[in-house]
């Protein structure tokens, strides 16, 4: 049993993917990131869902990419918040929930049945009561 002020026991060693499961995640991190562009584009679609599914495949698949994605001048301040706690900041917050309103306005207007449109924007209210939970960074 550790006593207090006792270091942390060491971490167990990961050992490396195969060859081909870094290929499969390097090509599903390049895909989240395509899709994270197209989001930042297409109101509705959310970007950052993407775009952290794209650093956590590229952490595991190849370290320069993930590095790029960290080092980026758009991208990388929320990879970093994101990895330092989870946090979220207010300005994304705002963005996507500026970005889900004209979605919503969007499939209200055009969404074939009414259903459509209420289950669509179910999913953006869900998403954005957990958005809006997350901590924001300290300044």
């Amino acid at each position: 049993m550790p006593r207090q002020g006792d270091p942390p026991p060491p971490r167990p060693a990961i050992r490396p993917l195969p060859r081909a499961a870094r290929w499969l995640l390097l090509a599903f991190a390049g895909l989240c990131l395509v899709l994270a562009v197209i989001g930042v584009i297409l109101p509705g679609m959310p970007a950052t869902v993407f775009l952290l599914m794209a650093a956590w495949a590229a952490a595991r698949s190849s370290p320069r990419l993930h590095a790029w994605l960290l080092e980026h001048r758009l991208f990388g301040p929320m990879l970093r918040d994101w990895e330092n706690g989870h946090c979220v900041s207010r300005r994304a917050k705002w963005s996507a929930t500026a970005t889900m309103a004209v979605g919503a306005v969007v499939l209200v207007w055009a969404a074939y049945r009414p259903w459509i449109a209420a289950v669509g924007i179910g999913c953006m209210a869900v998403v954005l009561a957990w958005l809006w939970r997350r901590p924001e960074p300290a300044v």
